[in-house]
């Protein structure tokens, strides 16, 4: 990783997005479907692109949600359709291209009261709780956000009846049918002047962050942070959740300091990322560097991104916790403070994330759930409660209620957040002092991310892999004990591989924006032995392309 001399600093003015040009852009820029690039595509969680590159413009949006309508009535999904949008520049004209299409397809939409902005997981929450009990008569959703991503970036997220991000093969249906809107120039889609689509008698107002905020109790355990008198620091990032936070503080009597409560859409406020870019990501220490410096001031501080359904922790004991740290603490704690969740019930995790999760698990007696990246393969499992936490490495997470059933079945920053205040009240000790026992009990994984350069037929073979294709007997001086192209937990392609030894492993797997292939590594032996894997894992994938 070639880490820029910007990353941690402010961003030089010349930097600095132009939103006008940007928004212009959304409208004036026509994507031509005949482009790859500019075609209409899903990845792990949704579409996302910059209108400066015809890659997120109008015509994607008015497609996207055409599509959607149309994916309705195929599946008979009649209920509300729950409209939520981050802080982004490119997220607030999206949502009113994409009323426009809903309102003139007749469906419910619910708008939020006020145009609150709307964090990932109050749309997930809404959805989950219209339909408990329900048999017909389903809602769904559509998040508008690119995530934690640079200031450029529009986001179009499609969430169905269950909730949680749509699997593979509904979005490869709404693709399918965007594109072929997109082909015929947006022939046959139904659309109204905004200004109609807002009066339109199935436009409505939902209290989205109200009943966010008031169920609260019902996850994490509110009563023992107040009680405990911590002092709280929460970081929005300029994030659709600025407002839930003296929210939560006011209705749970919290100490919390809200360290900035800007919304900007240059998101200059930010530290540039490790890369020189602008990112809310809350895992990212150079992103992060501004509530890391004020680590002292609190006794536990947190921040989410720009829809809030990553989080970070800060502590004052270690300051930013990688997100692999903080997941097995939760882990740890939750399966030990809920007494309410079945005795079967288990732990999600990607097939990227820390062995240590492997190993709370298995001393917890947890049986470990372990899929492909993207947060869509968890949701069956949240569902249902037979999963009772889902991680991933990306500081991505989210876990059932305190009596065992459904909260959210998409990632959930807060409620990550708000856990590790509980975690800190009931331990009177951080999670990076919990962290620090799970070490010595354990042993010190060192882990890492890098990515190397590969061509488009490069990244389709290694998608592709199979087990057998791939020739390794040992890592890093160990024998290798395992070999897979399919995750353990649903028997689902990882879309590339993963090599694992007794105390060690890497992953490999395409990017599915970028000419890159990324490897994930971890060694129980310290940083000589990850990177001794990391070479032998480049060496190993270059082989087998």
């Amino acid at each position: 990783m070639n880490v820029s001399p910007l990353a941690g600093h402010a961003a030089p003015a010349a930097m600095l997005l132009d939103v006008s040009k940007l928004v212009t852009a959304y409208y004036a820029e026509i994507p031509d479907p005949g482009v790859p690039a500019e075609r209409v595509a899903f990845g792990t969680s949704g579409h996302r692109g910059s209108a400066f590159e015809r890659t997120f413009n109008e015509w994607h949006v008015v497609a996207i949600s055409e599509a959607i309508c149309r994916y309705r009535r195929h599946c008979g999904i009649e209920g509300p359709l729950f409209l939520g949008l981050d802080t982004h520049a490119l997220s607030v004209p999206a949502g009113a291209t994409a009323l426009e299409v809903l309102a003139a397809n007749g469906i419910e939409v619910m708008l939020a009261e006020r145009d609150e902005y709307t964090p990932t997981p109050a749309v997930s929450h809404a959805i989950v709780c219209y339909n408990k009990g329900r048999t017909s008569g389903f809602a769904d959703g559509i998040v508008i956000t690119p995530s934690h991503n640079p200031p450029d970036n529009g986001g179009f997220k499609y969430n169905p009846p269950n909730g949680g991000p749509a699997d593979t093969d509904v979005t490869r249906w709404i693709e399918a049918r965007a594109n072929e809107l997109l082909e015929s120039g947006l022939d046959g889609v139904k659309r109204l002047p905004y200004e109609s689509a807002l009066r339109a008698a199935t436009t409505h107002r939902h209290d989205y962050l109200g009943a966010y905020v008031t169920d609260l109790a019902n996850v994490v355990d509110m009563e023992a942070i107040h009680g405990a008198g911590l002092h709280l620091g929460v970081d929005p990032l300029g994030g659709a959740g600025v407002h839930y936070w003296p929210a939560i503080a006011d209705r749970y009597r919290l100490d919390l300091t809200v360290v900035s409560d800007v919304v900007d859409q240059t998101f200059r406020f930010m530290p540039l990322d490790w890369d020189g870019r602008i990112r809310t990501d809350p895992s990212s220490s150079w992103a992060m560097q501004r509530l890391v410096d004020l680590k002292d001031r609190f006794d536990i501080a947190f921040a989410c991104d720009a829809d809030h359904d990553r989080h970070g922790i800060v502590t004052r004991s270690a300051g930013l916790l990688p997100p692999n740290h903080y997941l097995s603490v939760a882990i740890q704690h939750l399966f030990q403070h809920r007494p309410a969740w079945r005795a079967g019930t288990g732990v999600g995790k990607t097939v990227v994330s820390s062995g240590m999760i492997d190993r709370v698990s298995a001393k917890l007696g947890r049986r470990l759930h372990e899929v492909p990246v993207g947060f869509k393969w968890f949701v069956g499992g949240l569902a249902d409660g037979s999963l009772g936490f889902c991680g991933e490495e990306s500081a991505g997470a989210t876990f059932l209620r305190r009596d065992g059933s459904v909260w959210t079945t998409d990632k959930d920053g807060i409620v990550a957040a708000l856990l590790a205040a509980e975690i800190t009240a009931r331990a009177a000790r951080d999670p990076g002092e919990l962290y620090g026992e799970l070490t010595r009990e354990f042993g010190e994984p060192a882990y890492d991310r890098v990515e190397a350069p590969a061509t488009a037929e490069q990244k389709r073979r290694l998608a592709g892999l199979a087990a057998g294709d791939v020739r390794c007997e040992t890592l890093a001086g160990e024998r290798v004990l395992g070999i897979i192209s399919e995750a353990p937990g649903n028997g689902a392609p990882i879309g590339g591989v993963k090599i694992s030894s007794a105390t060690g492993w890497f992953a490999a797997r395409p990017s599915g924006t970028e000419e890159i292939y990324k490897i994930y590594a971890e060694s129980f032996r310290g940083r000589a032995a990850l990177d001794r894997i990391l070479v032998e894992a480049q060496a190993i994938v270059d082989a087998a392309l």
